[in-house]
């Protein structure tokens, strides 16, 4: 009999205490399987996914666009520029070298390269058609920008691009006809009559770009004014505030670029200067009594 009860308990012990007990982390598996997910955890998770596959179309969207303005602009370039070539004579012989000529007759351009004037060529009808397709380039730039504007913001920059391209236009024109002139009969009177004044052809184009495009950019000034009064960075108050000391730091400024000595010729430089910062004065109060308006 005791045989018998010892079988039949051994037989009722369950087969659970008998084995290993089942890991914890398979329980917390089962666990976690069996719990049902929140619906806003499904929904952020949903989300995140979205933002960030939007976030890629994105900057995919904005480098094509980039490509396709650039590529745009490099067309019109090389367009403009082979228009250009067409009167490649009439450029450098009645426009590059009419500043010198007029300016004195005894300066002498060499070249001093096998391939010098072959560089001349292309320098100047590359930057000739950079200057004819400036509005085009500065509009594509616009392009780009302006879905990312308000309506007004849009409308305003509408004429803006126009206010640009005259404002770099207006500088070439001083630039060319005001301050290569003055710049150029200094340096042909300069110096003793025993050394001859034979420049190299390089370096007269190089002056004459780096002239062009430093007149070009100054004159962009107030269109600068602009923009930071837009957001905000330039008040009218500043700038009537620091006049005096504009004036002086132009009128340095004037008296650096200038290669004369001569208080007229660093005034007939430093004057349209001093001009361009009282009209960005205008700008900015103009645009700071708009931001007001809008304010209230």
């Amino acid at each position: 009999m005791s045989e018998e009860n010892e079988s039949t308990q051994s037989q009722k012990i369950p087969e659970s205490t008998t084995g290993k007990a089942p890991a914890k982390d398979n329980l917390h598996d089962e666990a976690s399987l069996m719990m049902p997910v929140s619906p806003s955890e499904e929904v952020s998770e949903a989300t995140s996914t979205d933002i960030e596959q939007e976030g890629g179309m994105n900057f995919m969207a904005h480098l094509e666009e980039i490509r396709s303005r650039l590529i745009k602009s490099a067309i019109a370039l090389v367009i403009v520029t082979g228009f250009c070539a067409m009167y490649a004579d009439f450029l450098v012989n009645n426009i590059l070298i009419a500043p010198l000529t007029r300016s004195s007759k005894t300066i002498v351009l060499q070249n001093l390269v096998p391939y010098g004037q072959l560089s001349l060529y292309l320098q100047v009808v590359v930057f000739s058609g950079f200057i004819i397709a400036f509005p085009f380039l500065a509009w594509q730039i616009w392009q780009f920008v302006a879905p990312g504007l308000h309506e007004n913001e849009r409308k305003a920059g509408r004429f803006s691009i126009l206010f640009i391209s005259l404002s770099f236009f207006t500088g070439i024109g001083f630039g060319y006809f005001v301050f290569l002139p003055v710049s150029l009969q200094f340096f042909a009177s300069f110096g003793t009559p025993l050394i001859k004044n034979n420049i190299s052809v390089q370096d007269y184009v190089s002056f004459f770009i780096g002239a062009l495009l430093t007149a070009g950019m100054v004159f962009e000034l107030p269109f600068i004014a602009y923009i930071l009064s837009k957001i905000g960075l330039l008040t009218p108050a500043f700038m009537r505030f620091y006049r005096k000391h504009a004036i002086v730091f132009l009128l340095v400024v004037a008296a650096i670029v200038t290669p004369s000595t001569d208080i007229v010729t660093q005034l007939v430089i430093g004057l349209p200067m001093i001009l361009l910062y009282e009209l960005s004065i205008l700008i900015s109060a103009h645009v700071n009594r708009k931001n007001n308006a809008l304010k209230t």
